[in-house]
């Protein structure tokens, strides 16, 4: 053999005996089949065949079957990111004439997909009160394919009741899907409450690092899931192995990391809720939040994720307050080790529901820092507030 091929051709060696904690990084484009017959007939191996690596290998696999097994879902697929998780599974299901209803308090992202390219296809979109039942009957059409939720929901946080939706769903004879990046399936399992398709943002607790971006759709039908993934194999949606395999890193220490957010969450809100200058909390923990009840029933945990209203008047030194802070950084996301803050307005997203009184909504998302530090944090950002 020469030099120049040697190069090229990795030897193999003996795997016998060794047995690693950490997952393997599979890289492929090209997979190499055994003989030109196994080549022609690679159709074949179905879809937890190997083929192509645009159809997944092992290091992402491996991934959608701890996600799948988490979620209790029959199929789990991964796209880029989280809103690629959503506009995928609306994309590949929905075809012109269709009718969808998306909650009012969806991601913004989901609802110009949804504004901007769904009605360009000719799919009808509509938005309906993520809290009031009659409100989703009402809008319901024979041509609803699918109704989606978020719960709770993006920014204002309202819980839904999910196992309600379905129920009006199924009369209908359409599917249900749900945003479900804030519980995740350690807090909210969605499939066992009838949801079809379950979509997450693992950019968040899922990676806990605040270093890529990933997202999954979760099935509980596997001929709906196969469709899907028919769909992304044609406009050629991948996932890296790099990042899949930073995503089952940060999976080992999620359940830890999620407990310890909620539990800061706790004495976070606790404190800001004494203080004159904040109004309203929203988080379903709160017993006055928006869909406590619901919460109380239908989940285990909670994310340590929260949005502030405040006083009136006391916006005006919301630039100070932020400055102040020394431990929580200024982002969007969450989920990761650092505690993020991120004020946001939703008046130009809600079209079912009234914004009331100022448009200006502060989220908050808990870290792994010292809590200590973080109740500094706060007494420093309300103390610039009147």
């Amino acid at each position: 053999m020469r030099d120049e091929t040697k190069c090229v051709l990795t030897p193999m060696v003996n795997e016998a005996g060794y047995k690693s904690l950490a997952p393997a990084v599979h890289r492929a484009s090209t997979i190499v089949f055994e003989d030109a017959k196994a080549y022609a007939t690679r159709s074949r191996r179905g879809p937890d065949g190997y083929s192509y690596g645009l159809y997944g290998t092992p290091t992402t696999r491996q991934l959608e079957a701890k996600l799948q097994a988490l979620s209790g879902a029959a199929r789990t697929m991964l796209v880029p990111s989280g809103q690629a998780s959503n506009a995928v599974a609306a994309l590949a299901l929905l075809s012109a004439g269709d009718h969808v209803l998306i909650t009012d308090n969806a991601y913004p992202a989901m609802r110009s997909l949804a504004d901007d390219d769904l009605r360009r296809f000719g799919i009808l979109v509509d938005y309906y009160d993520p809290t009031s039942l009659e409100d989703l009957r009402s809008r319901i059409r024979p041509e609803t394919k699918l109704v989606w939720c978020e719960s709770p929901g993006s920014t204002t946080l309202e819980v839904q009741d999910i196992p309600a939706i379905v129920a009006i769903a199924r009369e209908a004879g359409a599917m249900v899907g749900c945003d479900n990046t804030w519980a995740t399936s350690l807090a909210f399992k969605a499939h066992a409450f009838g949801v079809d398709i379950v979509s997450e943002a693992l950019t968040k607790y899922a990676s806990g690092h605040s270093d890529l971006l990933m997202g999954a759709m979760s099935f509980t039908d596997e001929g709906t899931a196969l469709k899907v993934r028919a769909f992304m194999g044609r406009t050629g949606i991948g996932v890296s192995p790099d990042d899949a395999a930073l995503v089952l890193r940060g999976m080992e220490t999620m359940a830890l990391r999620f407990a310890h957010a909620e539990a800061g969450a706790h004495r976070l809100t606790a404190r800001l809720k004494a203080h004159p200058a904040v109004a309203d909390i929203y988080w379903p923990p709160l017993e006055d939040s928006p869909g406590y009840d619901l919460w109380k029933r239908d989940f285990t945990g909670a994310a340590g994720v929260f949005t502030v209203v405040l006083a009136e008047g006391a916006s005006s030194g919301l630039d100070d307050a932020l400055g102040a802070l020394k431990t929580f950084a200024i982002g969007a996301s969450w989920g990761g080790t650092r505690s993020l803050v991120a004020p946001m307005s939703i008046g130009t997203a809600r079209s079912a529901t009234e914004v009331k009184g100022e448009d200006l909504f502060i989220r908050f998302s808990v870290g792994l820092e010292a809590i200590e530090e973080l109740e500094a944090d706060i007494d420093a950002f309300l103390a610039c507030l009147k």
